[in-house]
C-alpha cells in the first residue's frame, strides 16, 4: 500500500485535492482545471482513491469525486508533535533576535554617547 506521503509527493495530486476540497468535481472538470487529459487525471484519482483521500459517487453518467479528510486528519495528528517542536524552535529564535535588537540599540560605551562632537578633545 502506498503511503499518504508518497501519494501527496506528486504535485498534480495535491492540486486535485485542493480542487475537490471545495466540493465534488467530475473527471472532466478536473481535467479542464488542470489542463490535463482525462486518462491522466483518472490515473491520479485512482491513486488518491486507493489511498483513501478521495471518494467517488456515480451521478447519472458522471463520476463525482470529493475529499475524504480522514487520512489527512491522521497525518495532521502525526505531524502535531513536530509542529510543536518547530514552533518552540522558532520562538527561541525570535527571543534571540529580540535580544540582539535590544543590544544593538544600546550604545556599547555609555561615555561615547554622552560626549558630543564639540566636546571631544584635541
Amino acid at each position: 500500500m502506498t503511503s499518504v506521503f508518497e501519494v501527496l509527493a506528486e504535485p498534480r495530486r495535491r492540486r486535485i485535492l485542493d480542487l475537490v476540497r471545495g466540493g465534488e468535481r467530475s473527471v472532466g472538470e478536473l481535467a479542464a482545471e488542470l489542463a490535463a487529459s482525462q486518462p491522466s487525471v483518472s490515473k491520479h484519482l485512482r491513486v488518491l482513491r486507493e489511498a483513501g483521500l478521495v471518494e467517488v459517487r456515480v451521478a447519472e453518467q458522471r463520476r463525482l469525486y470529493r475529499l475524504r479528510p480522514g487520512p489527512l486528519l491522521e497525518l495532521e495528528e502525526w505531524l502535531a508533535p513536530y509542529r510543536a517542536t518547530w514552533n518552540a524552535g522558532l520562538d527561541r529564535l525570535e527571543r534571540h533576535l529580540d535580544r540582539m535588537d535590544d543590544s544593538d540599540a544600546r550604545p556599547s560605551d555609555p561615555r561615547s554617547s554622552e560626549a558630543g562632537p564639540s566636546e571631544a578633545g584635541p
